[in-house]
């Protein structure tokens, strides 16, 4: 009865472990994809003076990165994004690039160092807004 109780216990503590050894792998998968889908956005060149004086929400997701933005447009220039929504693994500090881009008066500003995949995503969904007004 012994060997029993102990065959059981075996076959338990390898399903688990295979089971969770299947959940890294799949978890690992999905950080693979988002990294390439972060490495695959590119920016359009959009001239701002084209853009319609309005306020404009753009977003963007890229599963573990999402950001909804709010950017308001007035004689031409950008006059203020404002970040709705942004879901982050650890760049909170990305939330600043708002302000390069409200400076430099363009989209593809330099990321925030240490927040580079939320500063791509963040200015992605300002040029997504951005579209909205042309």
């Amino acid at each position: 009865m012994k060997i029993f109780k102990k065959k059981i216990l075996l076959s338990l503590i390898l399903l688990l472990f295979l089971g969770g050894l299947v959940l890294g792998i799949l978890y690992l998968k999905d950080v693979a994809d988002y990294k390439q889908a972060v490495e695959e956005i590119t920016f359009e060149e959009i001239n701002i003076s084209d853009v319609s004086d309005g306020v404009y929400i753009g977003e963007y997701d890229v599963n573990f990165i999402y950001a909804k933005v709010e950017v308001t447009v007035e004689n031409g220039e950008i006059k203020s994004v404002n970040i709705l929504e942004h879901r982050q693994e650890r760049g909170k500090a990305a939330e600043s690039v708002t302000d390069k881009i409200v400076d430099e008066q363009k989209i593809d500003v330099d990321a925030i160092a240490g927040a580079t995949n939320s500063s791509t995503v963040i200015k992605k969904a300002v040029e997504n807004a951005l579209k909205l007004g042309q």
